[in-house]
């Protein structure tokens, strides 16, 4: 058995090439996207690498906190690449490529342009796929431990006696 190949194709000599290339945003192969310079990497199985790669660009323009990183953000999407919503993500990222006059959402993300991408997910935001995908968000960003620290969280309090006893009004962000 090769070792260095996937099923899907991809070489790790293809991947550690791909990862080299300057400015990429993602590194895309048959139903593989990782990221370069983070640690983090996701094999799809519904969804074609690409559409996920504008699936977890889209979730950062929509709810875009610098501290939190990618993996995150996958974290949060990857429960969209399944067969029970796989057409319908599919159908809304074709939707969001073509109000992208022409060029494809995803050449604003290689390109970095933060304002043209927003701008466009502002013209979608009645569509059932853009509600349906930051309504995810919601839970599937902030429901993660791993983000808590972030935004000074500490969990639920109940359990230690709740917050009246522990702090409640310790927030020195307001």
């Amino acid at each position: 058995m090769n070792t260095n190949s996937s099923p899907r194709g991809l070489t790790r000599r293809q991947l550690l090439s791909r990862a080299s290339a300057a400015g990429a945003a993602f590194v895309a192969g048959a139903g593989f996207i990782a990221a370069p310079d983070a640690a983090w990497a996701y094999e799809t199985t519904h969804l074609d690498s690409q559409a996920f790669a504008t699936l977890v660009q889209m979730a950062r323009d929509i709810y875009p906190h610098d501290r939190i990183p990618d993996a995150n953000y996958v974290e949060a999407v990857k429960g969209y690449d399944a067969p029970e919503t796989a057409v319908a993500i599919t159908a809304g990222i074709a939707a969001l490529d073509a109000a992208a006059r022409g060029k494809g959402f995803a050449s604003y993300i290689d390109t970095g342009w933060e304002r043209d991408r927003v701008d466009i997910l502002r013209g979608m935001e009645e569509s059932a796929f853009f509600q349906q995908v930051r309504g995810g968000l919601v839970t599937g960003l902030y429901n993660q431990k791993s983000v808590w620290p972030i935004f000074g969280y500490e969990g639920e309090s109940y359990s230690q006696g709740g917050y009246i006893d522990r702090g409640f009004d310790d927030i020195n962000w307001l």
